[in-house]
């Protein structure tokens, strides 16, 4: 088993050092549901699609990230809070390119 290291802070500025799996395919949204680092229904509501936005998150190290997809870059034109270094937890799976990858959970909407 390969875990990376990733700092997350959530939506009450709490800073969480955690660990994720890289050899399960999760993506950063079900990392932040299963440390339940969120209120039960308030992040991945569609169920990592890209449909809803609430996993947005902003990025604050500066990891070189997949590039966005069309359904992600739609969804975040119509999301509120959104920065320039906003993505969608749901799209980014943990891989060990991502050790020490640091994110803050953007406001509920």
């Amino acid at each position: 088993m390969s875990d990376i290291n990733i700092k997350i802070t959530d939506r009450e500025g709490v800073i969480h050092e955690v660990q994720a799996p890289t050899d399960m395919n999760m993506n950063l949204m079900e990392v932040i549901r299963s440390y339940e680092l969120a209120p039960e229904g308030t992040v991945g509501i569609c169920g990592g699609m890209a449909m809803c936005a609430s996993c947005q998150c902003y990025v604050k190290s500066d990891h070189e990230l997949p590039e966005m997809t069309d359904d992600e870059d739609a969804m975040l034109a119509e999301a509120f809070y959104v920065e320039d270094n906003s993505r969608l937890g749901c799209q980014i799976h943990m891989t060990p390119e991502l050790e020490g990858l640091e994110v803050e959970m953007a406001p509920e909407s």
